[in-house]
């Protein structure tokens, strides 16, 4: 017998959706519809062709709906839907890893919220768990509890992700001057440029007849070379620092990090599509700073929780490992130190790898500095172009090379703390990661034949949380085999008595 939405147990979506998923499947088909009309009406036709097009993207969006059905058992979550070619998805409620309510503006003015459902393998799979769009506020913030906290009945909250608890970290509206110095700004650019670029090409506009742009073309044309790139330049520099601006507080408003009394973590963020994520305590492992060159030299950071379960195929934001957005280095320390519940991990001075590890980083940037510089000598002698040009070029390359070599030198060590395995490397961009020993399950050890020359190995802690792999570059083997059985003596002490290690 087929199971259907009037079988005992299963449900369908709330039919206010059948208002909210035509929207935002017309919203999804812009790129395709766009171009089709713009082909009808050039072909005598785009009035029916658009009304066509719309009529389809609507009738597909309302059988998603009509063809869904959903329940909740003891043992698991279990989504059918299609209608031509059926599918089932089941997710034993044991492996249920993440739940992340989101709610965008028409979710939340018709107080509906979409609940994704992952086992925390990868988010870069779509197969992954399940997402069920279209739940009261109300039922979204129950199934939250239900499946992560374990509670069968639980009163629903105001709105998606917003339940009571101490609050660790809240936005502050000053931080949005870090936004300019993360590269948000400089991906939400060259994104509108692309949909514009294909818009353009699509509709087929000569931009040589627009006559703003001719016109613009003509003053930039007679003004001098060092006035243009400079204008040019602050131009750039304004349109990215805005964008970066918009898309921060777009991203982190109304940011909160609150611990619930059991431990839980949960984190609510957004403007105007505001998502939640929860974390359980018993399934956080560590925490990580993380410094992006740019961020760093104006005192920010970021603060990204090692979990297991946690999705980060897509990075920190969009796997919601993200606890606190860029803010200054000593909110992200004074998180990153009660998420641990110890003070001394985010503050600890590193033990550093000594001197090979420092040639290692100098070697390695001049080897770059050397590929690049033959590059340019080519480029420059296939151009003709003046000799000194290549000077320049080659010697502000050496520079960056060796500021950038300095750089990681400084931020290379590691150290042991409150069990708590620290471990610092990078320039561009520099993680400190807090990972608490109980949460490491073995090790390995990793050298390539120049790491062996310098009597220097790579050490992998394994975990079940986070990106699984943390890396302690460059460590003499002496001390990486001290620190390993440190932290996993049992583990580890045969292996050292059998002199196993690169």
């Amino acid at each position: 017998m087929t199971e259907t939405a009037d079988t005992p147990g299963w449900r369908r979506l709330d039919s206010r959706m059948l208002l909210v998923q035509p929207v935002t499947e017309l919203a999804r088909a812009l790129p395709v519809l766009i171009p089709l009309v713009l082909f009808g009406t050039r072909n005598g036709g785009g009035a029916p062709w658009g009304l066509l097009a719309t009529a389809v993207v609507a009738v597909r969006a309302t059988l998603r709906w009509a063809t869904t059905t959903y329940r909740i058992t003891a043992d698991a979550v279990q989504v059918r839907s299609g209608l031509l070619r059926r599918t089932s998805r089941t997710v034993p409620r044991d492996r249920v890893r993440t739940v992340d309510v989101t709610a965008h503006p028409l979710h939340r003015a018709l107080g509906l919220a979409r609940v994704a459902i992952g086992t925390g393998r990868s988010d870069r799979r779509e197969d992954e768990g399940v997402r069920l769009d279209g739940l009261t506020s109300g039922q979204a913030a129950e199934l939250r509890e239900q499946l992560l906290v374990g509670r069968t009945s639980q009163p629903a909250h105001p709105s998606p992700g917003e339940p009571a608890g101490v609050v660790v970290a809240r936005l502050d509206p000053s931080w949005v001057r870090f936004a300019p110095f993360t590269l948000s700004g400089v991906v939400t650019i060259l994104a509108l440029a692309g949909l514009v670029w294909n818009a353009i090409n699509d509709s087929h506009v000569d931009l040589t007849r627009l006559r703003p742009l001719t016109g613009l073309g003509h003053r930039l044309a007679a003004a001098p070379l060092g006035l243009v790139v400079g204008a040019v330049a602050a131009a750039l520099l304004a349109v990215v620092s805005l964008a970066a601006v918009a898309g921060y507080l777009l991203a982190y408003w109304g940011h909160r990090l609150e611990r619930a009394p059991d431990g839980t973590l949960h984190v609510t963020r957004g403007l105007l599509t505001r998502r939640a994520t929860t974390v359980e305590g018993r399934r956080l492992r560590g925490a990580e700073l993380s410094q992006p060159l740019l961020l760093r030299g104006v005192g920010g950071a970021r603060t990204l929780a090692v979990a297991t379960g946690l999705r980060v195929g897509r990075g920190a934001d969009r796997g919601g490992t993200i606890l606190l957005p860029p803010a200054p280095l000593a909110v992200a320390r004074a998180v990153a130190a009660q998420v641990l519940a110890a003070a001394e991990p985010p503050y600890a001075p590193l033990r550093r790898h000594g001197r090979r590890a420092t040639r290692r980083r100098y070697s390695r940037a001049g080897a770059v500095a050397v590929l690049v510089l033959v590059a340019v000598v080519g480029l420059g002698r296939a151009a003709d172009s003046p000799a000194w040009v290549s000077v320049a070029v080659g010697a502000g390359v050496v520079a960056v090379a060796l500021l950038l070599a300095a750089d990681r030198a400084r931020g290379l060590g590691h150290t042991l703390v409150d069990g708590v395995l620290v471990s610092s490397a990078g320039a561009i961009d520099r993680r400190r990661v807090m990972l608490e020993g109980g949460g490491i399950i073995g090790w390995n050890w990793r050298a390539s034949w120049f790491q062996r020359r310098a009597g220097l190995v790579t050490l992998t802690a394994t975990t079940a949380a986070g990106r699984q792999a943390y890396h302690v570059l460059d460590v003499p083997v002496s001390t990486s085999a001290t620190l390993a059985a440190e932290v996993l003596p049992d583990l580890v002490e045969p292996f050292l008595a059998g002199e196993a290690l690169p």
